[in-house]
């Protein structure tokens, strides 16, 4: 089998014309390229060079073996820049699952920054619900999943905590209750809903604390994703309960973002499926979106 070394010597003899540049090229010394070339035409079984005066020639098996020498070794160094790009998370797939909030706000902006700094990377996000974010993390079918704890425990992953969250509540402009910086729930007891489907953890939450204090929601609308209710709320149909996060989304001139009265919290959290430790890649992703929620704690809108 030939060695690379013996393939580096014939190409840099075969393109400089010589033992004394091809060893200057490879940087060792001439006796040395001239056991790799013997060894080489050893095992080619064909001669190589012809040997005139203690100098040699080329036959032309060696130019043409020498293609083929040349396409080897272009294949080898894209193997070996390959390997060194993937080693720094530089190259291959990653798939992200996450609550749709996320993928409207902070995700966004962690993408378009892991992009500048890995453009051969290819990252598909896959906005879910956490039902399907858990079944995606236990199957395996994630390299990285961002998602919240409300009545939430991961299974078949581990969770880190990104962030506290306290939930707002958004008013259309010039809504009576505008000039309030904190609401008490009980305050919202007449008010129109723009809510999520039910069987969201925030729905579920929220509709426990009114329960709680006996207060029956009216529920205008019902939406998949944050992004559809931030959106009917500034068009005055109802007011929302909702992720921190969600006033990202909001136009100020439409909008008012208020405290609630109990608080209603939970965490971000980065899931990992278990026994599938994260590449490189995924991690220097992970690094990408803990920038973006240290800009959020930086603004308030997380702590």
């Amino acid at each position: 089998m030939f060695k690379i070394s013996e393939l580096e010597a014939f190409d840099a003899y075969m393109r400089l014309g010589g033992v004394k540049m091809a060893a200057e090229d490879l940087d060792v010394s001439q006796p040395m390229i001239s056991r790799l070339l013997s060894a080489l035409e050893e095992k080619t079984g064909f001669d190589l060079f012809l040997r005139k005066r203690n100098r040699l020639a080329p036959t032309p098996e060696a130019f043409r073996f020498h293609q083929s020498v040349v396409r080897q070794l272009a294949g080898w160094r894209s193997l070996e820049q390959e390997a060194l790009a993937i080693a720094n998370g530089q190259v291959g797939h990653l798939v992200i699952a996450a609550q749709p909030i996320f993928c409207d706000t902070f995700l966004l902006d962690a993408l378009e920054n892991f992009r500048e700094t890995h453009p051969q990377a290819t990252v598909q996000i896959v906005d879910v619900g956490i039902a399907e974010l858990l079944r995606m993390i236990n199957e395996q079918r994630c390299d990285l999943a961002f998602g919240i704890t409300l009545n939430a425990e991961a299974f078949g992953g581990d969770a880190r905590v990104l962030a506290h969250c306290t939930a707002r509540c958004i008013l259309p402009a010039g809504h009576p209750l505008g000039d309030v910086e904190e609401i008490p729930l009980p305050r919202l007891r007449k008010e129109w809903f723009i809510d999520l489907a039910e069987g969201s953890p925030l729905r579920q939450r929220v509709d426990h604390m009114m329960e709680t204090i006996n207060v029956d929601r009216t529920i205008a609308a019902e939406l998949r994703t944050l992004h559809g209710v931030v959106r009917l709320v500034e068009r005055g149909v109802g007011v929302a309960i909702v992720d921190p996060v969600a006033t990202q989304l909001l136009t100020p001139e439409k909008t008012t973002s208020h405290r609630l009265l109990p608080a209603i919290t939970w965490d971000i959290a980065q899931f990992v499926p278990r026994d599938r430790p994260l590449s490189a890649m995924g991690l220097a992703f992970a690094d990408a979106v803990s920038s973006e929620i240290d800009r959020l704690k930086r603004s308030g809108v997380v702590s």
